[in-house]
């Protein structure tokens, strides 16, 4: 079985989740290569072959794909499927967007969000919101799967394949890229961070989320998150949302200020090392995953812990 894996990567460098689907891909059986496309991306392609367990690396370069669109992505990735039983795409913006094209052109039924691996056709992905898990067999001759990152650990370095240089796609295609406005800031982005404070509704305001969360994720370095009530309250801005219908994140460490626990957040979030819970209403159902629980008014919790944090040195 040969299994191609989609890298996730910035043109620059490497993304975490790549190590993570590797990981996946190595669980099937099999021969596992990379494909790292993008445009002066060489130095993701080195990275890329330095992966443990990576049989080869396809390096495509050229303007068409300096932003992975999925005309492009689908254009580069069909043609290779002659040579593989599988492509996995991480679960991202970027493999969400150009994973669903590919299958249609190889007219199969794509597996999503996958966050076990049973054998080279057997997979295990959440339903109803994370609240239930199902195995699936894939009997399709080529198979086109999303990989949830958070779900694997990431493989080691050590390796040395090859890197070999492949056509990018000529196009043209009917989509292009326009423009993009990135939001900027000093913390840890998202769904990378190690620590994650998210706050929700019962923080009442934009300015009381910030004043409250903001000195506290910067005093353990944490990115900031949010619940989907809390951002649809206009408390923060999009980007901050974790859940089902937002970000899904696995820190080691989760704070969670005033947010209740509904089942999309709980989604987005229950993979978490370790979950700290502050609500003031001890039938929130946070409270079922957290590892530690304070039941307090975030008003008093957060500044006391604030006060223990300056002690502690940090």
């Amino acid at each position: 079985m040969a299994v191609l894996v989609v890298a996730e990567h910035d043109n620059v460098s490497l993304k975490d989740a790549t190590h993570k689907v590797v990981s996946a891909a190595k669980a099937m059986g099999g021969d596992v290569d990379v494909l790292v496309a993008g445009a002066n991306a060489g130095a993701a392609a080195q990275a890329a072959a330095k992966i443990e367990g990576v049989r080869k690396v396809l390096h495509a370069d050229g303007a068409t794909l300096a932003k992975q669109l999925a005309e492009a992505m689908e254009a580069l990735i069909a043609p290779l499927m002659a040579n593989y039983d599988a492509v996995l795409f991480p679960a991202t913006t970027t493999g969400k967007n150009a994973a669903p094209r590919v299958a249609a052109k190889l007219d199969v039924m794509q597996v999503s969000n996958i966050i076990g691996v049973e054998g080279p056709d057997t997979f295990v992905r959440p339903i109803y919101a994370g609240n239930a898990l199902i195995t699936v067999k894939d009997p399709q001759p080529k198979k086109v799967i999303t990989v949830q990152p958070t779900a694997f650990k990431a493989a080691g370095e050590g390796g040395s394949a090859s890197v070999e240089t492949i056509a990018p796609p000529s196009g043209p295609f009917k989509s292009a890229f326009v423009a993009e406005e990135m939001a900027k800031s000093d913390r840890p982005e998202l769904t990378a961070a190690k620590r994650v404070v998210s706050g929700g509704r019962a923080l009442g305001s934009s300015e009381e989320f910030h004043r409250v969360l903001d000195p506290l994720a910067d005093k353990l370095g944490a990115a900031v998150g949010a619940s989907r009530a809390a951002v649809d309250a206009g408390y923060a801005p999009n980007d901050y949302q974790v859940g089902q219908t937002g970000k899904v994140v696995a820190p080691e460490l989760y704070v969670a200020v005033g947010i209740s626990g509904a089942i999309q957040h709980l989604a987005g979030m229950k993979d978490s090392k370790v979950i700290v819970a502050i609500n003031k209403d001890e039938e929130a159902p946070i409270f079922q995953v957290a590892d530690y629980g304070l039941v307090q008014d975030y008003k008093t919790a957060v500044p006391e812990l604030m006060d223990e944090l300056t002690k502690a040195g940090l």
